[in-house]
């Protein structure tokens, strides 16, 4: 007998094909479930739902600070953000905005812009103000060392002048002393009239004395005093610079941005609030 090949039985053709289009029909119930989970997914956000989302990340974006400085560097990153945001909210089928609010959002977005860029050419004279704080200061010490210099060469020569005219007094007032003890006579060697004529003389040199001293003491004073004058004259400028730069520098070192990052979102959010309340008094009117 020869190689017959096995041909497969009606019966069991039926059966496959029977499975076959089971297996589809199952294939094709999964696709279509996929296709029902994806569109509930994909499901698109109610308006309110997107004001929501809108204004909460534009509240976020305007209480954003900034880690380190300088703090130009987050400047971009922010306005594409905020950017993002608005985009977003624009291009939701459900919000539909008018030609009033991309006015507004425009504007804001253009001011906060020139604003930070204003801020950023701020922060690049960071090092400038920090040079002039530096040299202000270095002015400063200088002028005071000047002073106290100036100040110590007076009490020197006040000290030398005063020392040598209460000498001098001291000497007199001695000699007066001396010449008071002195016995008159012609045994004595010297006269009342000489005796008396000394006397005088030598208290005439210490009136003269005590008077220099007293010109000298009110002298020094006076010269204290402009020196004091000339001091503060000179120290009073330099200490107004530093005020000036040291303010500069602290508001070059803080995110000075922050209040006008706030401020423009602020405004944004008033701009969304602004649109709502439009389009619900258009609402009114279109079906009252």
């Amino acid at each position: 007998m020869g190689y017959r090949p096995r041909v497969r039985s009606p019966r069991a053709s039926g059966r496959g094909s029977e499975k076959l289009r089971h297996e589809r029909a199952r294939a094709k119930g999964h696709r279509h479930d996929s296709v029902i989970s994806a569109i509930g997914e994909s499901r698109v956000a109610t308006a309110e739902e997107v004001v929501e989302r809108t204004l909460r990340r534009l509240r976020t974006l305007g209480s954003q600070k900034f880690a380190s400085s300088p703090y130009s560097e987050h400047f971009d990153r922010w306005i594409m953000n905020v950017a993002d945001v608005l985009s977003e909210f624009e291009s939701s089928p459900t919000v539909g905005v008018d030609d009033q609010f991309l006015k507004d959002r425009s504007q804001i977005l253009s001011e906060i812009k020139s604003t930070l860029e204003e801020r950023r050419r701020e922060e690049a004279s960071l090092e400038e103000a920090l040079n002039d704080l530096s040299n202000s200061r270095s002015l400063l010490e200088r002028i005071k060392e000047e002073y106290a210099n100036k100040v110590m060469e007076i009490e020197k020569r006040k000290r030398s002048e005063v020392k040598r005219l209460n000498r001098d007094i001291n000497s007199l007032r001695g000699e007066l002393v001396d010449v008071a003890r002195m016995k008159t006579g012609l045994l004595r060697g010297i006269s009342l009239k000489a005796k008396e004529q000394k006397e005088t003389e030598t208290a005439q040199g210490v009136e003269t004395r005590q008077r220099e001293l007293e010109l000298a003491m009110l002298d020094f004073t006076l010269a204290e005093e402009r020196l004091q004058d000339e001091y503060e004259t000179e120290r009073e400028p330099v200490i107004e610079q530093i005020r000036n730069s040291q303010k500069k520098v602290e508001e070059l070192e803080s995110d000075g941005s922050l209040e006008d990052r706030w401020f423009a979102c602020e405004a944004l959010i008033d701009a969304v609030n602004a649109l709502l309340q439009r389009k619900t008094e258009w609402h009114h009117r279109l079906f009252s």
